[in-house]
């Protein structure tokens, strides 16, 4: 081999040393220790935890049965304890619900007797001792054709005000929420809400002012040489005219529950839609209105529950003006038998009628409800 190649290749390798050779075998015996006392530490952990296991293996066993047992819920005492203080806030309305609506159920048993008030300064002995009569009551009921005809007047009077009233909150909730500046948004609230506050007496009176033969509207056209009207005392509009009052009393103050469920919308659904290319009608049909879908359902089943209650001030004020054939409901014929005519035993038999055809259209509107999907009243 040439020196040029010798050169090239580089330093021979030398032989390690005797000291290099003593001090990678120390390193090594440390390494192989410390090996040895990681490996028995692990153990050591490990065995620990085996005995801490089987130690509160007992105890897991006990709150497994425990979790079982109560499904995950909150125990009934430590839920009371909890809420005690919202607890007690409810108690006096819960004492008023009580007292006006629970209470007087227990009078409903003077339907099934001949009641006389006269028996007796005290009314609880005077239903003591009036004497019973089973169900006779309820048959005079289902003969009198007074009492059928009150309910036909309170099943067109309720269909009219489920097909013309009910849809305006929604309408004026899509119209109200769609108005984009505060101040504006605050006076129309203020204006749809303020008829609420009115009295019967009062909408009735603006009513005639505005519609009676005296009216505003009558006069105007006497005025121009054509013949007035009066519909307020027209039984043949009677029903349209009542409708009519009770959407400009109240369908303003219906329309708070919906933009309350509007509030809760996620904005970030109509931007979705606007990218997508959805206008505003698009925008309202697929977003909006299913929104809204499970609190029309619920206020859809109250109203349905309601449904032989249409309005017993409003309807008692007019009834005069255009004869019970056109204003006669249920509410008004219990009153006028029970308190005018003193027959109470057959007042409280049409009423209680009135309380079980009412609760059975709201469960079964209920289950209309459960079956469309929605939640309804209560859960399923």
């Amino acid at each position: 081999m040439s020196r040029l190649d010798t050169e090239a290749a580089g330093p021979a390798p030398q032989a390690p040393d005797g000291r290099s050779r003593r001090r990678t075998g120390n390193r090594d015996r440390r390494s192989d220790r410390d090996r040895r006392s990681d490996q028995d530490r692990t153990s050591d952990r490990k065995s620990d935890g085996d005995r801490r296991s089987n130690r509160d293996r007992p105890s897991a066993r006990k709150s497994d049965r425990h979790r079982s047992r109560t499904d995950g819920r909150v125990p009934l005492g430590r839920r009371f304890r909890r809420d005690r203080t919202l607890l007690l806030m409810t108690v006096p309305a819960l004492v008023l619900v009580v007292v006006f609506n629970y209470v007087p159920i227990l009078g409903n048993v003077v339907a099934f007797q001949d009641y006389d008030p006269y028996v007796s300064t005290n009314g609880i002995t005077a239903m003591l001792e009036s004497p019973w009569v089973g169900l006779a009551q309820f048959e005079r009921v289902f003969a009198d054709p007074s009492f059928w005809h009150a309910v036909e007047n309170t099943f067109v009077l309720f269909l009219l005000q489920l097909l013309l009233f009910f849809p305006v909150p929604i309408a004026l909730a899509l119209l109200v929420n769609s108005v984009l500046r505060p101040r504006l948004r605050a006076v129309v609230q203020a204006v749809l809400y303020l008829p609420h506050f009115f009295s019967w007496v009062l909408v009735i009176t603006v009513f005639q002012q505005i519609l009676g033969g005296a009216g505003i509207i009558a006069q105007t056209l006497r005025q121009h040489g054509h013949e007035g009207f009066d519909l307020m005392t027209d039984p043949a509009v009677f029903k349209f005219l009542v409708t009519a009052e009770g959407i400009w009393k109240d369908a303003g103050w219906g329309v708070i529950v919906f933009l309350a469920a509007l509030a809760a919308v996620n904005q970030d659904l109509y931007e979705a839609a606007a990218m997508d290319g959805a206008g505003r009608w698009r925008r309202m049909w697929h977003v909006t209105l299913p929104a809204l879908r499970p609190v029309i359902a619920l206020l859809l089943v109250l109203r349905v529950g309601d449904a032989l209650t249409v309005g017993f001030e409003q309807l008692l004020l007019q009834r005069d003006a255009v004869g019970p054939g056109a204003a006669e409901v249920l509410d008004t014929f219990v009153w006028w038998t029970g308190l005018r005519s003193q027959d109470f035993s057959y007042a409280a038999a049409a009423g209680l009628v009135k309380g079980v055809v009412g609760l059975v259209l709201v469960l079964s509107a209920n289950k209309a409800a459960h079956l469309m999907g929605e939640q309804g009243v209560y859960r399923k």
